[in-house]
């Protein structure tokens, strides 16, 4: 397994960014266990609890079965590289890159790779500025 890469100019140089094929729900509910009952487990691809409610993030295609109300659909792009949790500069570096071509994103930072959610009308665009910023940082 790869060490976590913590260098600002590392990190960028190596993200690597992939477009999942799979495309995103974001979903939310004060009853956990109601939209657990909806979906098949492996469709949660994450969830983050909130005061108000807890966040889904499912398989659009669950999601859509599932008769629940979807907030958001999006497209999943992950940074391939490792970056390191501890890492400075990242998140700052693609949000304003993307901020720039007025692409929002939503971002979940797990241990091995910074995952990108973005309006599926978004994707292709959101995929050239990452790699744009990838590119002028080697």
């Amino acid at each position: 397994m790869s060490q976590p890469v913590s260098n600002l100019k590392a990190m960028l140089a190596s993200m690597s960014p992939k477009l999942n094929d799979s495309r995103v729900a974001y979903l939310s509910s004060k009853d956990v266990q109601a939209v657990f009952a909806k979906l098949p487990p492996d469709a949660i691809i994450g969830a983050f609890r909130e005061e108000e409610a807890t966040t889904f993030i499912v398989e659009l295609t669950a999601a859509e079965n599932s008769g629940l109300e979807i907030l958001f659909r999006g497209a999943w792009i992950t940074l391939t590289v490792h970056s390191a949790l501890t890492g400075v500069g990242l998140t700052a570096a693609f949000a304003k890159a993307l901020g720039d071509e007025g692409i929002s994103a939503n971002v979940v930072a797990a241990y091995y790779h910074d995952h990108i959610f973005v309006s599926v009308e978004d994707a292709e665009r959101a995929m050239a500025a990452l790699q744009k910023l990838q590119q002028e940082n080697h």
